[in-house]
């Protein structure tokens, strides 16, 4: 059975160097990487994902952690799916709805 406790979410948190430009080339690169992953962007520097459980995350954080680049920061956040359901975010001072999970399930 899914369950809000079971299902996961991962955040990708970076901060690359950008000053010359194979660096800007190494930062762009890590983006499709992500994006190619299936992470969706939040944030210029912030990725997230929805994951079916653990183990899932387990897997690709080995696949992040395999596209690093040489150089910057990078954190790897994982979240219960109801700990996702509990984010408050705001545009400007307005806040918005909170998170909802996906509706259906995918599997590929």
């Amino acid at each position: 059975m899914l369950s809000g406790y079971r299902l996961m979410w991962m955040m990708v948190i970076f901060d690359l160097p950008v000053l010359s430009k194979a660096e800007r080339r190494a930062a762009a690169k890590f983006r499709l990487f992500l994006l190619d992953q299936g992470f969706e962007m939040c944030q210029l520097s912030v990725y997230m994902r929805f994951c079916s459980g653990k183990d899932q995350t387990q897997v690709y954080t080995r696949r992040v952690t395999s596209a690093l680049p040489a150089a910057g920061n990078v954190q790897i956040l994982c979240f219960t799916d109801k700990q996702y359901e509990n984010i408050v975010s705001f545009d400007g001072r307005r806040q918005l709805p909170a998170n909802q999970n996906p509706q259906q399930f995918t599997l590929f």
